[in-house]
């Protein structure tokens, strides 16, 4: 059974430029955008993303998460989180 993930991410202000910050999962694809967004105005955050991502969590079997937005300073290389 295949079921969609969609996820809000903050990424932290840190001394190395960003670090990602607790995850959001959300209902729905325009819901993480907005959360994302609302999580780039947060002074502390650097800025945001919200993703989706598929799969079997039954049998730990996940596509590659696709950036839906960004927002602020987000890492060019996310394949690295």
């Amino acid at each position: 059974m295949s079921v969609t993930y969609f996820v809000a991410l903050p990424f932290l202000r840190s001394e190395d430029g960003s670090a990602p910050g607790q995850a959001m999962e959300c209902q729905s694809e325009s819901q993480a955008v907005a959360r994302a967004g609302a999580m780039s105005r947060d002074p502390a955050n650097a800025g945001a993303l919200a993703f989706k991502r598929a799969g079997d969590p039954m049998m730990g079997d996940f596509s590659d998460a696709i950036v839906l937005r960004t927002f602020g300073e987000v890492p060019d290389k996310l394949d690295e989180l």
